[in-house]
């Protein structure tokens, strides 16, 4: 309810108007122009009913010091404000918050952009096998897909949910699951995940873990939870209201008392607004995930980011976690002494230039980069986790040269 009412009077559309009704005011004012009334009542307006309602809403709901919020001294501090006549200074606190409000909303989405990406990954639709006959298939949305059901699924086609492969060879990009930067090579017996990607042969599966039992839908939650918390410095305003609200108070009524002036008391209360922790913590988490990514570095939180400042040591359990996941050829070595590097290069990369597989995509880049030249190798076929086999019938031959 508070974020809704707040992205309907505020929002970056909003927050921007409040600012310009507030200059406004600062220029009208020393320019001694005379309006029919305060522009800055405009962006307290837009800016300051937002903030007192969440001040309400926490005193009625929060339990314990959590009643005590940073918004609370800003409200009060507000109301003093203009309770004096002092409409700028009323504005500018509620407008501050609102640009500190609008910097984390901005540090959460740009968190939130992996989980939609995460969330576009998810099957809308699958190929159900009906019938007796293999061949009779039928594509049903995802959500129709019941336990046991037996699927096909084709090569570039997402499997839709967990299950078996009861028949056929492939290699499946799991990437989205596990990080691995390779496909994995599946065969009859093994099981494969909802959202991975089917990368070379046809097999058929039976279904074990469908809709929300899903390994994917699983991680999606998983991750939701963990964007739902917030860096425990994100609200570090907050966490010090519980003490700062009541020396502020304090002060300013010994304040009052002693100069009897109500404008310095009220001066202490604006004083007091911890705008500068308001606007500090989100700017800076801004400021290092931004930094971060120019340098291939992905933070999905600010608590993620506030964490790493601890640790002190850390383990990588994967090949791609480290690299780009782009295979290179380092080193030759033959076995035959009678067969040079070149020429086992050469039959190598005839022999996988029909390839779809990373390897063999590495080792026919590698023969071109070295101008190595590679020949049709005619008929070919590949057997997921065994490898290739290519043969270049010569003319008017019916034995073929083979490479295995």
């Amino acid at each position: 309810m508070i974020k809704r009412m707040n992205d309907f009077l505020t929002g970056m559309p909003m927050t921007v108007a409040g600012g310009i009704f507030l200059v406004m005011s600062f220029v009208f004012s020393r320019t001694g122009i005379v309006l029919p009334f305060d522009p800055a009542w405009a962006t307290v307006m837009i800016c300051g009913i937002p903030l007192l309602y969440l001040a309400v809403w926490r005193g009625i709901y929060n339990k314990g010091i959590n009643k005590i919020s940073s918004a609370l001294l800003i409200s009060i501090a507000m109301i003093s404000a203009i309770a004096i006549g002092d409409l700028f200074a009323a504005g500018e606190v509620a407008f501050i918050m609102e640009i500190g409000a609008i910097l984390e909303d901005m540090t959460t989405n740009r968190a939130k952009k992996g989980l939609k990406k995460l969330i576009s990954l998810t099957p809308t639709q699958g190929r159900r096998i009906t019938g007796h006959n293999p061949g009779q298939e039928e594509m049903i949305p995802t959500d129709q897909i019941r336990r046991d059901d037996i699927l096909r699924v084709l090569p570039g086609e997402t499997v839709p949910v967990d299950g078996i492969i009861i028949w056929g060879e492939t290699s499946i990009d799991q990437s989205i699951m596990t990080g691995e930067s390779l496909p994995v090579d599946k065969g009859v017996g093994e099981e494969v995940f909802c959202g991975t990607i089917n990368r070379f042969g046809s097999v058929d599966i039976r279904a074990t873990k469908v809709g929300g039992d899903s390994s994917l839908q699983k991680l999606i939650r998983m991750v939701q939870d963990a964007e739902k918390r917030q860096a425990p410095m994100q609200r570090i305003a907050d966490k010090c209201a519980s003490w700062l609200v009541p020396a502020a108070l304090a002060i300013a009524v010994i304040t009052g008392v002693v100069t009897h002036n109500i404008v310095r008391a009220v001066t202490v209360l604006v004083v007091f607004c911890p705008c500068a922790l308001v606007l500090a913590t989100p700017t800076a988490i801004m400021a290092a995930i931004g930094q971060a990514a120019k340098h291939g570095v992905v933070i999905k939180s600010g608590e993620a980011l506030e964490k790493m400042g601890k640790v002190n040591t850390i383990a990588f359990d994967k090949t791609g976690t480290l690299t780009y996941g782009k295979l290179e050829v380092s080193d030759i070595l033959s076995f035959d002494r009678n067969m040079s590097e070149k020429e086992v290069l050469a039959l190598t990369a005839s022999a996988e230039s029909k390839s779809e597989h990373p390897l063999g995509k590495a080792i026919v880049a590698y023969a071109k980069e070295k101008k190595i030249a590679i020949k049709d190798p005619g008929f070919f076929r590949m057997q997921s986790g065994k490898g290739v086999y290519s043969c270049r019938r010569q003319r008017f031959l019916f034995r073929p040269d083979c490479i295995i």
